[in-house]
């Protein structure tokens, strides 16, 4: 995809949201466009052909429409679209479209199982905007491909790296290819084989007995497993917990979480490290694996970050980090929120997100 047109960007540890306008001319071709009316029966599952619009949309009255996109490495990933909110024609007739992306081991699910008045999906859908959600390969309602079946272990050779690459970009070049908008980014948590397994399914067997080992060691106390990965979530309502714990977490690749350990262990954003001089010659052309340089982002881009004190998978320490790398970007397009006794969860699931974060989603992009 060339990008020729950065809009606003919203970065929230929380979440990443940009406003993107992809060149048509490169953008994917009709034929990799598979809609649920007009879906491909070799690449798409049945499984998409119902999903997260029945769960939890349409119950609570909204409109959604389901679509499945290709991307170019051959995935088929689902997309849903709240279109309009419970107020109908509420933004007028060119609303701002938004792409919603989940994190790692979740699915679009994620932006809607608070109430309607606190769940960010429909939040934005009434607040006039047109509202896309991704879900990315390897989850729940994403697992067509071309020609490969999750059970082959070439299905999941792949990390954040080909996220990026293929299923952002596929996204965005379809909501753009619908609309013919720049679109708003909304994106939350991005954090070789493990035990000879390419899928890294949170619920299988062969995570069962780690986890079940790990927390055997009396060193470790399990009893609170997402505050264990999360940190200390302040504000979580217990029946939205049980309602996240019936649908996820969900599965990802192997070698996408080894790479995310990669980052934590090198305290670099860098590709995919295959582990030895030659193999990443043959993938990079040079010993160590690229790395992704955040001070390259447009310093004119509007950027909105939104991180908690209480985080453990994106602490303070990494998102001074991340601030340092931003710190020559222009005054009046850095926006940065810090909320003191909000964890990873918090942001997502926490009750008082939509007053305190989601309010401030939207007043940025007015501003903008």
């Amino acid at each position: 995809m060339a990008i020729h047109c950065l809009g606003r960007v919203l970065v929230a540890i929380f979440f990443v949201v940009i406003m993107i306008e992809p060149d048509p001319a490169v953008g994917l071709r009709k034929s990799d466009l598979l809609t649920i009316n007009g879906h491909d029966p070799v690449s798409v599952p049945t499984t998409t052909l119902v999903g997260i619009c029945e769960s939890l949309v349409i119950v609570h009255g909204y409109p959604c429409i389901e679509y499945n996109v290709k991307t170019e490495d051959g995935f088929v990933l689902s997309m849903q679209r709240i279109p309009d909110g419970l107020v109908k024609g509420n933004g007028g007739n060119n609303k701002q479209p938004v792409l919603l992306q989940h994190g790692v081991l979740m699915d679009g699910m994620t932006w809607l199982l608070e109430s309607p008045d606190q769940s960010l999906g429909f939040v934005l859908a009434d607040n006039g905007y047109d509202v896309w959600i991704a879900n990315s390969r390897g989850t729940r309602w994403s697992r067509g491909h071309a020609s490969l079946d999750p059970a082959n272990p070439a299905y999941w050779n792949w990390s954040w790296d080909e996220m990026v690459d293929y299923d952002l970009t596929a996204n965005l070049d379809f909501v753009y290819s619908q609309t013919g908008q720049k679109v708003d980014y909304v994106g939350h948590s991005m954090i070789t084989t493990w035990l000879g397994i390419a899928e890294f399914n949170p619920k299988g067997k062969a995570v069962a007995d780690f986890l079940k080992t790990l927390c055997a060691n009396p060193g470790v106390d399990c009893f609170d497993l997402i505050r264990s990965f999360t940190g200390k979530n302040c504000c979580l309502n217990e029946s939205t917990v049980d309602l996240f714990l019936k649908y996820e977490p969900q599965s990802t690749a192997t070698k996408n979480m080894v790479h995310l350990a990669q980052t934590v262990r090198d305290g670099i954003i860098m590709k995919y490290d295959y582990g030895n001089g030659a193999a990443n010659i043959m993938r990079y052309g040079e010993i160590r694996p690229p790395i992704y340089n955040m001070s390259n982002i447009p310093h004119d881009l509007p950027l909105f970050l939104s991180y908690g004190g209480q985080d453990a998978l994106a602490d303070t320490r990494d998102v001074g980090l991340l601030l340092d790398a931003l710190k020559f970007h222009d005054g009046d397009k850095l926006t940065v929120q810090f909320v003191k006794d909000y964890a990873h969860a918090d942001f997502v699931l926490g009750v008082t997100a939509k007053n305190i974060v989601y309010d401030a989603i939207i007043a940025f992009f007015r501003r903008q």
